[in-house]
């Protein structure tokens, strides 16, 4: 999953849905520790997703039609396929507004600004200027973010056209993310990360 999933995918803690923006930022039990016990439970969770994701039948097949293509990075593609497809059809999976949840979401983001590792610090300003989790649902925004990750792999990866295959396979690609995101949800809100996380929003 992506970024717009695992922040929709977080309980309704601030410190939990910032573990799980950062997560992959995290290296190292030293670094790890030195964030509060909340945030290490956000970093957690975000494992939890992504290990749940990668052993999914349905992300499994939806990640196989890209394999030959793109090898390592298809998966990362599936994630970002994903992202689009909740962005897309947000209003069916959440009752508050998409704007509202984003908006929500960067400031918290900004306010905790100093907390946030390196490649996260680097990242952020981007996401909100090009407000990638709301622009996700635009293929032509894909196309960007597609360009953008296709500079920065040291291998010089085909990631510029994968937009191009979601286009060819647009139907397949969403229906198996309708399969796939209700499981994660039902997998996620019954989790121990889950239940243990008190409410709390700025």
């Amino acid at each position: 999953m992506n970024f717009l999933a695992h922040l929709y995918l977080s309980p309704k803690n601030d410190e939990i849905i910032f573990g799980n923006f950062i997560a992959d930022s995290v290296k190292g039990k030293e670094v790890f520790e030195e964030y509060s016990p909340l945030i290490q439970q956000g970093i957690l969770l975000h494992r939890e997703i992504d290990q749940y994701t990668d052993n999914h039948p349905v992300f499994k097949k939806s990640k196989k039609r890209l394999q030959a293509k793109y090898r390592m990075y298809s998966g990362v593609i599936v994630d970002i396929y994903y992202d689009h497809f909740l962005a897309k059809y947000w209003d069916e999976y959440s009752e508050k507004n998409i704007h509202q949840f984003v908006s929500l979401t960067y400031q918290m983001l900004i306010k905790n600004f100093g907390l946030l590792p390196k490649r996260s610090k680097r990242i952020l300003p981007f996401m909100i200027a090009q407000n990638w989790l709301v622009n996700y649902s635009k293929l032509k925004d894909l196309r960007r973010v597609f360009r953008g990750m296709s500079r920065r792999t040291s291998n010089s990866s085909p990631m510029i056209t994968s937009v191009d295959d979601l286009e060819q396979h647009y139907e397949l690609f969403e229906n198996e993310f309708r399969q796939f995101f209700p499981d994660i949800i039902h997998y996620i809100q019954e989790s121990e990360y889950y239940k243990i996380a008190p409410t709390h929003n700025s």
